[in-house]
C-alpha cells in the first residue's frame, strides 16, 4: 500500500517543523541569497525610473550640438561614459577652435531652415548665492544662459511673470527667470510676490521678469536651483561656459533624423569645415543620456545577479548536507515505514517534500526582506514603490529548483536502505 500524497506532504512539514533550528538556518541561508538578488534588482529598477525621469529635460523630440561628447560621472571616480560615432575624431587639421562661439551659435540660429525652435544656450558660473533683502541662499544656485526658446525645449514652464523678450535676449539686460526652489528660499510666504523685485546673484542686481513651475528634482539633476538669464547677459560674467551649446527642438519625432541631418550640414558649413574633414562637434539626441546611464545600471544588475547566484548555489549545498545528515538520523524511521509497507516512492517524496519546504520558505522570507530593502532605495530617489515581479517568480522558480536538487540525492539515499539492517541501524 502507497501512503497518500497529501499524507507525505503532511509528515515532511511535521519533520521540518519539529527541527527548527535546523530549518531556521537553512532558510536564512536560502532567504540572504534571494534577498541579494531582489534586493538589488529593486534598486536598480528604482534608479532606472529615476533616471527615465531626470534625463528627459529635453524632450525626445529635441537634440543638442555641443563642441564635445558629455561625459557623465558615476560616482566620485572619472569611469567617463561617452557614446561616439565612428568617424568623429578630433580633427588636427580643422581651422576652427573646437568650442562653439557667440558668433557660430548665432550664424547656426540665424541659417538653420529646418521647421524647428533653436534654442541656445550658456551655462554661467556653478554654485552662487542668490540674495535678496536680507535672505540669502546656499551657494548652489546654477546660472543658465537662454533665449526666448529656452523654457519650451528644456521643458520649463512659467508660474507666473513673462518669459524672455527679443529685446532682453538682443541687449543682455540684467533680467532672470527665477527656478522655484531659490524662489522659495528668497520669497517663502509668497513666491509670486519675487516678480519685478530686485535679487542679487554673485552680487550682481537682476530684475526678476518671471518665476518657474517646479521640475521636482532627482538626485541626479537639481532643476529648480536655478536661475535663468540670458545668453547675451550671462556670456558676459566672470566663469561663464566658453562654448555655447545649440538645442533644436522639431514638432514630431519622425523629423529628428532629417533635423539632424540638416543642422550636421548648416554647422559644417559654419564651421568652415571641408568635405574631407571629420565634423569637430557632436549631436546629442537627449534620450540617448538616459540610455547610456541605463546600459550602465543594465550591467551592474547583471553582476548583481551573479552575486545572489552565487550565494544561493552555497545554499543549496547546505540544503543537501543538512538532508543528507537528515537520513542517517533517521535510518530507524525510514526502516519502520518500509517494514509497515511504505513504497520506495513515497520514502522518497517525503524528504523531497521537506528539502522543497524548506526552499520554499527561504524563497518567501527572501523575497519579502528583498522587496523591502530595495524599496527603501527608491524612497530615498523618491520613486515608488517597485515590485521586481518577474524576479519574484524567476526567485521562487529558483527556490524549486534549489530545493529538488538538494533534496534529490539524499532522497533517493533514504529510499534505497534496506528495512531490515535500517531497523537495527543503532
Amino acid at each position: 500500500m502507497g501512503m497518500k500524497n497529501s499524507d507525505i506532504l503532511s509528515l515532511s512539514y511535521r519533520t521540518v517543523k519539529s527541527n527548527k533550528l535546523r530549518t531556521g538556518i537553512t532558510v536564512a541561508i536560502i532567504a540572504f541569497g534571494i534577498m541579494a538578488l531582489i534586493g538589488i534588482i529593486t534598486a536598480i529598477q528604482a534608479m532606472n525610473q529615476s533616471l527615465k525621469e531626470s534625463f528627459s529635460t529635453l524632450g525626445a523630440n529635441a537634440f543638442t550640438l555641443r563642441f564635445k561628447e558629455r561625459n557623465i560621472n558615476i560616482g566620485g571616480n572619472n569611469s567617463n561614459v561617452s557614446k561616439s560615432k565612428k568617424g568623429q575624431k578630433r580633427n588636427k587639421n580643422s581651422n576652427v577652435g573646437k568650442v562653439i562661439t557667440y558668433t557660430q551659435a548665432k550664424l547656426f540660429k540665424e541659417n538653420y531652415k529646418f521647421p524647428s525652435l533653436v534654442g541656445l544656450q550658456l551655462s554661467g558660473p556653478n554654485s552662487q548665492i542668490a540674495k535678496y533683502g536680507n535672505k540669502e541662499t546656499n551657494p548652489v544656485v546654477r546660472i543658465t544662459g537662454g533665449d526666448e526658446n529656452f523654457l519650451l525645449i528644456n521643458g520649463f514652464s512659467l508660474q507666473s511673470g513673462r518669459n524672455f523678450s527679443r529685446l532682453d535676449v538682443e541687449t543682455g539686460r540684467n533680467v532672470c527667470l527665477l527656478g522655484s526652489d531659490v524662489a522659495k528660499k528668497l520669497f517663502p510666504k509668497n513666491q509670486e510676490a519675487s516678480v519685478d523685485k530686485i535679487i542679487r546673484i554673485a552680487n550682481i542686481p537682476y530684475r526678476v521678469i518671471g518665476l518657474l513651475k517646479s521640475k521636482g528634482s532627482s538626485p541626479f539633476m537639481q532643476m529648480d536651483k536655478v536661475v535663468v538669464s540670458s545668453y547675451t547677459n550671462v556670456r558676459r560674467l566672470p566663469n561663464a561656459g566658453s562654448s555655447y551649446t545649440i538645442n533644436v527642438m522639431v514638432n514630431d519625432i519622425t523629423r529628428l533624423e532629417p533635423a539632424i541631418g540638416e543642422a550636421t550640414g548648416t554647422f559644417r558649413a559654419i564651421r568652415r569645415l571641408d568635405l574631407k574633414d571629420n565634423e569637430n562637434f557632436f549631436i546629442d539626441k537627449s534620450d540617448s543620456i538616459a540610455e547610456t546611464m541605463i546600459g550602465l545600471l543594465g550591467s551592474i544588475s547583471g553582476s548583481a545577479g551573479a552575486i545572489g547566484l552565487i550565494t544561493l548555489i552555497g545554499a543549496a549545498i547546505g540544503l543537501m548536507n543538512i538532508m543528507l545528515v537528515a537520513v542517517t538520523e533517521r535510518t530507524k524511521e525510514v526502516g519502520l515505514i518500509k517494514a509497515l509497507g511504505g513504497t520506495r516512492k513515497s520514502i522518497r517524496n517525503q524528504f523531497l517534500y521537506e528539502s522543497i519546504i524548506i526552499s520554499l520558505l527561504g524563497a518567501f522570507f527572501g523575497i519579502i526582506l528583498g522587496v523591502l530593502i530595495g524599496n527603501l532605495f527608491s524612497m530615498v530617489l523618491g520613486t515608488g514603490f517597485v515590485v521586481p515581479w518577474g524576479w519574484v517568480v524567476t526567485g521562487i522558480i529558483i527556490c524549486s529548483i534549489v530545493g529538488l536538487t538538494a533534496g534529490l540525492w539524499p532522497a533517493i539515499k533514504a529510499s534505497k536502505l534496506d528495512p531490515i539492517v535500517a531497523l537495527r541501524y543503532e
